[in-house]
């Protein structure tokens, strides 16, 4: 059994006991959060109708904060002497997925 969910404005295909990173959440760790399904495959049926998602439900706990990896940027304009470096590193929330009821 797998799900698709929407995490934050992406998808995550999830299963239970999977550890996922997600957009970041408010939420301390050891706390659960509810991901909202868009698809869920049980066997061989797909429920993806909804009326038949708002019965189902995604269970996840919060494991904590992780950084994703470092991005580096450089930008410059030619014959002008301007160069200008700069670093990114995007914050995810780590969740472990519990339960998928349908």
């Amino acid at each position: 059994m797998y799900a698709v969910v929407d995490a934050g404005g992406k998808q995550a295909k999830v299963a239970e006991g999977e550890k996922v990173l997600i957009e970041l959440v408010e939420a301390e760790a050891g706390a659960t959060v509810e991901l909202r399904p868009l698809l869920v495959v049980v066997d061989d049926r797909v429920v993806s109708a909804k009326d038949e998602l708002m019965s189902a439900s995604v269970q996840a706990e919060v494991l904590g904060v992780v950084k994703g990896p470092k991005i580096n940027g450089f930008t410059y304009k030619s014959k002008a002497n301007e160069r200008r470096r700069y670093g990114h590193r995007q914050r995810y929330t780590q969740v472990v997925i519990k339960s998928i009821a349908v």
